[in-house]
């Protein structure tokens, strides 16, 4: 072969090869072309290969935050919460929208985590977490939620607080920051127990108030438990409850004091005895005392009493009496009921004539500072949640939801108001 055939055959066999690798280059899928073993099948090996090694390489590690990505209203109580299978977590980060770091522990065994502490409503919180499996690989996860806003939740302000001791009378009183149209489903997510064994029924008032008691007082010295479970409860449409928290309060000795109007003296009893008669007096004949078992809500040590913030008024508008050193002060009604001293009135008028408009007076000096006056004993001698029984006034009896009086009400009529 001469030089010049020999340099056309190498051409041609150059060219033919040539085709061959551009059709095995972008054909894809023609076995005869590209000599049976195929440009797909060389590829789809080598992509198996690379999933297998890159599976070899992760973390088994499956790391679960609650609640979602991208979640609105989420629970103040139950959101934030970061669990893992077959892993442990070695870091968890939790913080605000701005930043602020959010405290929380992970569990002793190291498969969960929660925060310390309560989350804010209507804040954005951030959660980072880090969990590696059993070869020590690391996985990661990450979720943003935005928890429940005021204005879609609710809360009820509670009475009488944890770890109290108050007296008898003393019910459990919430106050509900928005109007509950679902009653039924919130009160089925309280429940308060005694360990008298008495049963307790709750009665709703109205819309925002619903106050729990037994058929008589507490018994002395028992420990009642108040469970709110209310965190996801519908009170009102698109109002969700945030609540979950359990309080317990205690019974302290039976006290129940009788005012007797007619005979202007109060007598103060405990378990059923007479422990000291004191002279008061009463509201006048214009002004006369509300009837009724009344329990006493609050203690002033000393307050002022403006009779225009309750209606008693001179013609110029200003309150008939304002009395800005009042002392020992027991709230009986909301409307403005009081047992408290009197160091204004003469040391003879007590036992002898009405002439409050309305509370019941009891000798004082000014100051509260002399121990052995009646008003001051008194005071010392009583606690929240004890009763006071007025008696002989010719008054009306006063209102169940004036104050923490609902045992002006029948044990039937008390259970009728309950929504469950």
């Amino acid at each position: 072969m001469t030089d010049g055939k020999r340099r056309r055959g190498l051409a041609a066999a150059s060219a033919l090869l040539g085709g061959v690798l551009v059709l095995s280059a972008c054909s894809g899928g023609d076995d005869s072309a590209s000599g049976g073993d195929g440009g797909n099948g060389g590829n789809d090996t080598s992509q198996a290969q690379v999933d297998e090694a890159a599976a070899k390489k992760s973390s088994e590690a499956q790391i679960k935050i609650t609640p979602k990505d991208g979640s609105n209203n989420a629970s103040i109580n139950n959101s934030a919460t970061v669990t893992v299978g077959k892993g442990k977590l070695t870091e968890v980060k939790m913080t605000t929208a701005d930043g602020t770091a959010v405290s929380g522990e992970i569990s002793a065994d190291r498969t969960s985590w929660k925060p310390s502490v309560q989350l804010e409503r209507a804040t954005t919180y951030k959660l980072s977490a880090t969990a590696e499996d059993s070869e020590g690989r690391a996985a990661h996860e990450n979720a943003s939620f935005t928890t429940v806003a005021p204005d879609n939740s609710f809360i009820g302000t509670f009475t009488p607080d944890d770890g109290a001791t108050v007296g008898v009378g003393m019910p459990v009183s919430i106050n509900f920051d928005k109007a509950i149209t679902n009653k039924t489903e919130v009160q089925k997510g309280i429940t308060v127990s005694t360990t008298s064994g008495q049963e307790v029924a709750c009665h709703w008032f109205n819309a925002n108030r619903m106050d729990c008691r037994p058929d008589e007082y507490w018994q002395e010295g028992a420990t009642v438990t108040l469970k709110l479970a209310l965190d996801g409860v519908e009170g009102a449409e698109g109002v969700i409850g945030v609540q979950q928290k359990t309080v317990t309060f205690k019974i302290g000795r039976n006290q129940v004091t009788y005012v007797d109007a007619k005979t202007k003296q109060m007598k103060v009893t405990q378990d059923g005895k007479t422990v000291r008669t004191i002279p008061i007096s009463a509201g006048s004949p214009e002004n006369k005392t509300y009837e009724g078992e009344m329990v006493i809500s609050e203690k002033f040590r000393e307050t002022r009493m403006n009779g225009a913030t309750v209606g008693f008024t001179d013609d110029d508008g200003k309150g008939e009496y304002d009395i800005k050193d009042v002392p020992h002060a027991m709230r009986l009604s909301t409307s403005g009921t009081f047992i408290h001293g009197n160091y204004w009135g003469a040391k003879s008028i007590f036992g002898s004539v009405n002439t409050s408009h309305g509370c019941v007076g009891l000798q004082d000096a000014k100051g509260a500072n002399d121990p052995n006056m009646p008003g001051a004993w008194f005071y010392d001698n009583s606690i929240i949640g004890d009763v006071v029984v007025v008696q002989n006034t010719g008054d009306k009896t006063i209102a169940p939801d004036n104050g923490l009086n609902g045992w002006n009400m029948s044990w039937e009529q008390w259970k009728a108001g309950s929504a469950v």
